[in-house]
């Protein structure tokens, strides 16, 4: 039997066990585009660093070139989810613009410049029986993604999972459907110019949330999946996937401001971690204040945070110091636990780091954490004691992003321990193989 033959063997049996209100046409499709993806993943596997180079300046140059009907087909999805009452923050992560369109196109040009991870050698030896040992990095073979309106994701993901060697298969969602089709269809014709394969990349957004199930359950043809949304996204994909599942995205992240925060500084980071851009993962949803700081900084920055158009969930002490003319509103216990995504922050006076660290590991979901402070004895116990992705002492949440990061791009932050943790770039979508050489020894 063929390897495609049993592939699609494999595929059969996973399409009977899913969910039987899936129809038989959209099981057929998604499990033929990721056989599809299965036959260009062994293409790109043994793809040298200048053919893979190629292709993303060819992706990069196709996108501006082809920025007018991408800009159109986003317009179109913007204004149809803006009358269906999208918020705000969702919106903006939605929209494209000819800056934005450059931006994914440099990204792509940034990831080319970088070492290609596959064949890395990550450990070696010798044994003494003469055996010589390497563990090399190897391609996952195909990616898949689960996403929400995020058409940069789309470049990024089919970006990233080229330059590791890997096919991927992208579920985008509805709210960027008529963006992504055309970024995908663009980011295809370039793949085929410089001689890859163009079923490299994928999309499955016409087969819906059906196909999305599919995608999930594809296992032997998917090697990994990675969700990028909001929680009910991530937690739907993590506990619904027999495809193994890396957990990403969600960021309910604290800015602490301690005892010795400089008041310049405790503005600025926390202006900037709420601010900047709200409808995303690593924008700051908390901020803690110690007690002793509280007086001299929160009015100020609370005032900054009202200024910027933040409303400000705060609890009793911190309200007691607002300003005049500077609003608040009670926060609740479900405001500590809150990925806001929107012009909102949880407000809270802390008595000692001791509070503010426990704060943080009730309610914390493992991404971006911030201290301020002059103290290095504090940043050393924040950094020590909180169990999470990314530790900023004296830095703006926002920093955690692949691309400031220095890995080119990100396929998503990882919130959890297994394999990949942070923000992933190349390096997490590799995985190793173990290469022995010898000259006929046996085991005795």
């Amino acid at each position: 039997m063929s390897t495609t033959s049993s592939w699609w063997r494999a595929a059969s049996s996973l399409g009977r066990m899913t969910d039987t209100a899936i129809s038989a046409e959209v099981r057929d499709a998604v499990l033929d585009a990721c056989t599809r993806a299965k036959i260009a993943s062994r293409v790109l596997a043994t793809a040298n660093r200048a053919i893979k180079d190629a292709a993303l300046c060819a992706m990069a140059d196709a996108l501006v070139a082809q920025s007018v009907p991408i800009l159109e087909a986003n317009a179109r999805d913007v204004e149809r989810e803006r009358a269906a009452g999208m918020a705000p923050g969702l919106l903006d992560r939605l929209t494209l613009d000819e800056a934005r369109v450059v931006a994914m196109a440099a990204s792509l040009r940034g990831l080319a410049a970088l070492p290609d991870p596959v064949g890395e050698i990550r450990r070696g030896s010798t044994l003494p029986n003469g055996l010589r040992l390497i563990q090399k990095a190897v391609p996952m073979g195909v990616v898949g993604m689960i996403y929400e309106a995020r058409p940069n994701v789309t470049v990024d993901a089919a970006g990233l999972s080229l330059k590791s060697g890997n096919a991927a298969v992208l579920r985008g969602g509805s709210a960027a459907a008529e963006s992504n089709e055309a970024i995908v269809g663009v980011l295809r014709s370039a793949l085929v110019a410089v001689g890859l394969p163009a079923d490299a990349v994928q999309s499955i957004d016409a087969y819906g949330r059906e196909g999305a199930r599919v995608l999930m359950n594809a296992r032997g043809l998917v090697d990994v999946l990675v969700p990028r949304g909001g929680r009910e996204l991530i937690q739907a994909v993590v506990t619904g996937s027999t495809v193994p599942a890396i957990e990403t995205g969600e960021g309910n992240c604290h800015v602490y401001l301690d005892a010795s925060a400089p008041l310049e500084r405790s503005i600025a980071i926390t202006l900037n971690s709420k601010t900047h851009r709200v409808g995303v993962c690593n924008a700051a949803e908390t901020l803690l204040v110690h007690r002793d700081a509280a007086p001299r900084v929160l009015p100020t920055v609370l005032a900054a945070l009202a200024a910027a158009g933040v409303t400000l969930h705060a609890d009793a002490a911190s309200a007691a110091l607002a300003p005049a003319g500077v609003a608040t509103v009670p926060a609740t216990e479900d405001d500590w636990a809150m990925e806001y995504l929107s012009y909102d922050m949880a407000i809270k006076v802390v008595e000692s780091l001791d509070e503010a660290i426990a704060h943080i590991q009730r309610y914390s979901t493992g991404h971006t954490e911030a201290i301020v402070t002059d103290d290095l004895a504090s940043a050393e116990a924040f950094v020590a004691r909180l169990d999470t992705a990314v530790i900023m002492v004296n830095a703006s949440t926002r920093f955690t992003d692949g691309g400031e990061f220095g890995l080119g791009a990100e396929i998503g932050i990882s919130t959890q321990k297994l394999h990949a943790r942070g923000p992933m770039g190349l390096a997490e979508l590799t995985t190793t193989t173990w290469v022995v050489y010898g000259d006929g020894q046996i085991r005795s």
